[in-house]
């Protein structure tokens, strides 16, 4: 007899709560601690501070509450409301962390990017900071829910009293759109990444649509661009082949570049040769899943359309219809679909010892036995070398040892354990290895001289937020992005047999380097510096188009014979 007695103390010290009390304390658990982000943004609102502010703050929060408390009335019924629950409140605690840490927000692109991205790179976000914080917030949440017992009511009685929960949700929403019309319409007129910022809506409504297919790609045929595509050479007697090699940078932003007159010397071995740097070049994207492929469109970031695209042929296809051999290496996290048609290579490929530590393979590898895929090569080429670059949050991994120059630097992923002067320490550092890595190429393109004529550009695909404004990373919508993201390095090197084969004028070339240039010019310059002519081609988007001039007949394989006699500029 005294065993039912001890289950039913041990019940009545059970916590209960009824399915409406239980909905409407997890809707404001949510709003309250979940949003740290968004009430930053709504307490930094003018007069935010006088009674006035305090009551629209409070006004927000409950409206925050209804709608979220609406929203769950009609899907949380008894056998989805516990697991649901259970999976908001470990999936808010992880992105509620990134979002305060990072300073990111939440949108179509970065649950792309979540949903891309590979082991190696997820695995650089995971620290100390985040389990914990995914404890607090996450896990022992969950685990409440999960002992908690929810009382429910008869069916219809339930009914009803959801009923009456949706109908004052509904009241509450439409008093605050009533007492509060122009602090709202201030507030979402004037801070338009709102919706952005708000846990869970912000991941739920974008992973949902991620997940449904409607980023998704329309199941379409290809359609197929500049077939008529062709090579057209200055000279009469056929010239040296051409070999361009096209390095994509990875989160490099223009600012930190010497060669940009950064305060630090990050470029020393590109300031010792004949490069151009275009320094205000601006990216169409702040993440790879976006840039990527449209800085290889042929069309321009103002009629980009991502979907549209992906069934759309692009630079390198029209480079092989043009008879133009095209090769991708990726050391990164894949080309984006870029590399579909191509011949592509992955890390794998080339992971030497000498240029791996651990699981990180540096950028250097990807010039290994290219020499030997040139000999098998016939007719001019170009070869696209995907970096890893100054890929974050662990810069510190993007370099050998002996390129860490500017100490001390952050060893960690968690980024705001780290001081200023730490993150932009070993970022510099990345930095000051991709000048080396482009030393080499060049220096590869200069060792080729004898069979082509050569040149070198690189681009890199977004920047990177370093902490200024308490945002770190990337992947900003691009409305809200700020510089630091957005300006990428732009660089050239040309042999001076290329430009002789070509008769681009230095002079005229050099003048473009203050000019606004932005991912658009790529597709069209590459077309223009392999002498490619296609119905696609757009002269005013080729950086090189207006400076150059066509030469006598015969004269550029002369001009470029002399050139090869002399040896490399």
């Amino acid at each position: 007899m005294k065993t039912p007695l001890r289950v039913s103390r041990l019940k009545g010290l059970q916590l209960s709560l009824s399915s409406g009390q239980f909905r409407l304390l997890l809707c404001a658990a949510l709003a309250l601690f979940y949003n740290g982000p968004l009430w930053q943004l709504i307490s930094a609102q003018p007069a935010s501070s006088s009674l006035a502010g305090w009551l629209f703050m409070a006004a927000f929060f409950s409206f925050m509450v209804a709608v979220l408390q609406f929203c769950l009335t009609l899907i949380g019924f008894r056998h989805i409301l516990k697991p649901l629950a259970i999976f908001i409140l470990l999936s808010a605690s992880a992105v509620s962390y990134f979002m305060h840490s990072y300073g990111i927000l939440v949108d179509r692109s970065m649950v792309q990017n979540l949903f891309e991205t590979d082991v190696a790179e997820a695995g650089e976000l995971l620290n100390a900071g985040l389990v914990m914080h995914v404890l607090l917030f996450g896990i022992l949440p969950a685990l409440l829910v999960m002992m908690l017992r929810i009382r429910y009511r008869p069916v219809f009685a339930e009914l009803r009293a959801r009923a009456v929960a949706l109908l004052l949700c509904l009241m509450v929403i439409g008093a605050n759109g009533m007492l509060f019309y122009k602090d709202y319409s201030s507030l979402f007129r004037n801070n338009r990444q709102v919706r952005n910022l708000a846990v869970p809506s912000n991941y739920l409504y974008y992973g949902t649509r991620y997940l449904m297919g409607a980023y998704d790609a329309v199941k379409v045929p290809l359609q197929r661009l500049g077939e008529d595509a062709h090579q057209v050479s200055n000279a009469a007697v056929p010239a040296k082949r051409k070999l361009l090699v096209l390095v994509v940078g990875e989160t490099a932003r223009g600012m930190n570049f010497g060669l940009n007159g950064y305060g630090r010397d990050t470029n020393p071995q590109l300031t010792a040769l004949p490069v151009l740097s275009f320094g205000q070049t601006d990216s169409c994207g702040t993440s790879t899943a976006e840039s990527l492929p449209c800085m290889f469109s042929l069309s321009d970031r103002a009629h980009y359309d991502k979907v549209t695209e992906s069934h759309r042929e692009n630079l390198l296809d029209v480079l092989q219809h043009a008879g133009v051999k095209v090769l991708w290496r990726d050391n990164n996290s894949g080309c984006k679909g870029v590399c579909d048609r191509v011949d592509n290579q992955d890390t794998a490929v080339f992971e030497l010892p000498q240029f791996c530590v651990a699981e990180e393979c540096y950028d250097e590898g990807m010039l290994s036995a290219l020499d030997d895929y040139l000999q098998r090569t016939r007719g001019d080429a170009v070869i696209v070398l995907h970096q890893k670059g100054s890929h974050g949050p662990a810069y510190y991994l993007r370099y050998p040892q002996q390129f860490e120059k500017f100490t001390p630097v952050c060893r960690s992923s968690q980024l705001q354990s780290c001081s200023e002067e730490e993150i932009r320490n070993a970022y510099d550092n990345s930095i000051l290895y991709t000048d080396y890595f482009l030393s080499r190429v060049i220096g590869f393109l200069q060792r080729e001289r004898q069979e082509y004529d050569t040149a070198m550009l690189y681009m890199s695909d977004h920047g990177e937020s370093l902490g200024e404004g308490n945002i770190y990373l990337h992947g900003m919508p691009y409305l809200f992005a700020p510089e630091e993201q957005t300006r990428v390095p732009f660089i050239a090197w040309l042999s001076e047999g290329m430009q002789l084969r070509t008769g681009l004028d230095a002079a005229c070339l050099g003048g473009k380097r203050t000019q606004t240039l932005s991912h658009d010019n790529l597709t069209h310059s590459v077309l223009g510096l392999m002498g490619v002519e296609t119905s696609v081609y757009q002269r005013g988007l080729d950086i090189f188009g207006d400076c150059r001039s066509p030469l006598p007949t015969g004269t550029a394989q002369q001009q470029a014979s002399t050139a090869e006699q002399r040896g490399p500029a």
